[in-house]
Formats: C-alpha cells, sequence, structure tokens
C-alpha cells in the first residue's frame, strides 16, 4: 500500500447489541504525525485501533487511507503494523527468528532478510541478543523485540496498544524515548493507545481524549494540558483542586468569583467567549496541586488553610490542606519544603491557572483519584 498521506476514521461505529464501543468517532490524521488515543478503560480507545488495524469489522463507516476505502481489506493485506500490549513473541524462536518470522512467510529472500533483520535490531540495540530466547531477555528488551519484529516489515502505519503498561517506571521512559526516535527515524505514521498522561504528552504530535467512545478533545499536547475544554479533561489531566465559586463580575479578560464563604478570586473561564454568562452563574473551580505556590503574604488568589498531611515524593512534598471557612473544601498543593501538621499556611493560585467550568458538569463526570496521599482523601473526589 502507498505512503500514508492522510488516514480518515469517517462515521465509525462498532457496536457490541445495543452497546457502542465507538459512536460516530470521525478523526483525521496526516501521514507522518504521532497520534495518541487517551483515556481510561472503557472509553473506547483500543476498540478505535483495532478498527484500524482491522481486527474488528465495523457496525458503520469507512477508514480511508490517502482517500480510498481500506475497511474492506484483511488486517494482513493493509501493510499496517501493530505491537500488543502482552509483546506476543514467539517463546520457541530466538530473537532473529521472531524478527524475521513475518519477512519469512512473506517471501523475502534469506540474504535480503538476514540484511533487514540485522539493522532492525541494531536499531534498538539488540543486535547482540540475536541468538537468545525470549525468556531469556528483561521485559524492556521483549518489547523492544516486539516492536522491532513490527518495523523489520516497514510498515505504512503503526498501531501500539498501551506497549509500555508492563513495565516499570524506569524502562517506560526509556522506551518513551526509542519509541519517538523510531518514530521519528523511520517517518513512520504511528497511533498509540494509552491512559498514560505523561506518555501522551511526551510523545504526541496530537492527543484524543476520548469518553464513550467518542472525542472529548482533540488537541497538541500543550493544548490538552493547560487549555482542557471539560471538567472531564481536566480531570483526566491532574486538576485535582476543586472548588464551588459563584461569578460576582468580571475584571477585563478576568472573571471574579467567591466562594461560598465570601472569599474572592480571579480566574479564567473555559467557555467559549459566545457563551452567555452572568452574575450569580455557579461554576467549579480547578486547578493542579504544582500551579499553587506557598507564599508568606496576600497576594492575588491568595488563600489560607490547615495543613492536614504531608507525603515526601522524592523530588517535593505533596500537601493536603484544609481551607480556611470552607469545611468541605481540601486541596492537594505541592512545595519544596515541609510544613509542620496543623500549622496554618498561605497559598496562592494563579488567576490563569485556575479553570472555571459550569457545576452542572460535575454531576456527569466520574472523578478520578489523583493523590498521592496515603490517608484522608480530598473532599469531592471520587474513585476511578
Amino acid at each position: 500500500m502507498d505512503q500514508i498521506q492522510t488516514l480518515e476514521m469517517r462515521g465509525v461505529t462498532r457496536r457490541y447489541a445495543t452497546t457502542n464501543a465507538l459512536a460516530n468517532f470521525n478523526l483525521l490524521i496526516k501521514g507522518g504525525s504521532f497520534v495518541t488515543l487517551l483515556g481510561p478503560s472503557g472509553c473506547g480507545k483500543s476498540t478505535a485501533l483495532n478498527c484500524l488495524a482491522g481486527l474488528l469489522e465495523l457496525t458503520e463507516g469507512e477508514i480511508l487511507v490517502n482517500g480510498r476505502p481500506v475497511q474492506h481489506i484483511p488486517a494482513e493485506k493493509r501493510g499496517f503494523g501493530m505491537v500488543f500490549q502482552n509483546y506476543a513473541l514467539f517463546p520457541h524462536l530466538t530473537v532473529a527468528r521472531n524478527v524475521g518470522y513475518g519477512l519469512e512467510i512473506r517471501g523475502v529472500p534469506k540474504a535480503e532478510r538476514a540484511r533487514r533483520v540485522k539493522r532492525a535490531l541494531q536499531r534498538v540495540h539488540l543486535e547482540d541478543f540475536e541468538k537468545r530466547y525470549p525468556a531469556q531477555l528483561s521485559g524492556g528488551q521483549q518489547q523492544r523485540l516486539a516492536i522491532t519484529r513490527t518495523i523489520v516489515l516497514e510498515p505504512n502505519l503503526l498501531l501500539l496498544d498501551e506497549p509500555l503498561s508492563n513495565l516499570d517506571a524506569k524502562l517506560r521512559g526509556e522506551l518513551r524515548i526509542e519509541i519517538k526516535r523510531l518514530h521519528e527515524q523511520l517517518g513512520l505514521t504511528t497511533v498509540y493507545v494509552t491512559h498514560d498522561q505523561s506518555e501522551a504528552m511526551s510523545l504526541s504530535d496530537k492527543v484524543v481524549v476520548m469518553r464513550q467512545g467518542q472525542i472529548e478533545q482533540l488537541g497538541t499536547p500543550q493544548e490538552i494540558f493547560m487549555q482542557p475544554t471539560s471538567l472531564y479533561v481536566a480531570d483526566f489531566m491532574g486538576y485535582a483542586n476543586r472548588l464551588p465559586l459563584t461569578l460576582v463580575g468580571r475584571e477585563g479578560h478576568l472573571l471574579v468569583v467567591e466562594t461560598d464563604n465570601g472569599l474572592s478570586l480571579r480566574a479564567v473561564s473555559t467557555l467559549a467567549e459566545s457563551q452567555e454568562w452572568s452574575p450569580g452563574q455557579r461554576f467549579l473551580g480547578c486547578f493542579r496541586p504544582e500551579d499553587a505556590n506557598l507564599i508568606t503574604e496576600p497576594l492575588i488568589n491568595g488563600m489560607r488553610g490547615q495543613v492536614q498531611l504531608i507525603e515526601y515524593l522524592g523530588t517535593s512534598f505533596e500537601i493536603l490542606v484544609q481551607l480556611e471557612g470552607e469545611n468541605q473544601s481540601q486541596f492537594l498543593l505541592r512545595s519544596q519544603y515541609p510544613p509542620a501538621v496543623n500549622e496554618t499556611v498561605i497559598f496562592t493560585v494563579p488567576p490563569e491557572r485556575l479553570l472555571l467550568f459550569p457545576l452542572s458538569e460535575a454531576s456527569s463526570t466520574k472523578v478520578v483519584k489523583q493523590s498521592t496521599i496515603s490517608s484522608g482523601e480530598p473532599a469531592l473526589k471520587g474513585d476511578n
């Protein structure tokens, strides 16, 4: 199949009985880009990937490569490469035979096969392990082998389904770099599935946040991280702190809001400029633990609270603070130094990092627990 210029999923629906795993899913991918499907378990991201691969038939819709439908083409003839979460290696074959197996069944001559296997192993630094068996490799080496077995076939589309989820944190970091390097070095078009925000942020040109088989937000990693357009996306991207607020006015591009106890704050709205807003409207203010700063004197958006718990994270301390005068509001903050438990601290959140979402969204959003504090949970948090 020709090199990919555009890859499009148009109106794709995948239905199981009466349940839609994908519902009228539309996505346009430019050739050579790295796109990540991001979301919690059950959001439809793996279903979308398997539909692309040809492992699942579409209930409705079509998949187009360079404008030509391919959904009727069997998986093995699409020219796509798939890397699975569980590696799917042949345990009875050596590293070199695992890599060369796909070439062998495609009838590639032995000399050409040996050349391509050697070059592929060199790319992932496994050339010294070609005579070993998968059981003799570490987890990271096995995953590199799984990726190598796919790229040696020179696919025009690389599909990866949570390939790093079985690895420890150090190996995940190393293989993220390896995957990005291979993507750029080989000029691949890549679609990557993960529930890990750090993987999506570090690897992608575009991130697709999914919810119930549909796209909740599509944007660059920076847009998704800094400008979530819904409470669902904000929650998934770590905006763990939330506070009910009432709109009282406006100061330039900032909205003036108050807590239920009358504390005045400044914030930005996630609503479009064209949307109506009026005093008395209720919002949920959200910010990330690392967006807050401990201070000694009250500044704009200065808040005061009592330290409840402290946990050391290695590079910083995570602190659980009970907001003064707001019995139901506990916040997670980050600090380079540890205050004392029961100490009263003052902290501030820059107005541009205090995001407002309509309070009505809270009832339809299942909140993901972001805290690493092991005991005592901030209010307004639910289970994942």
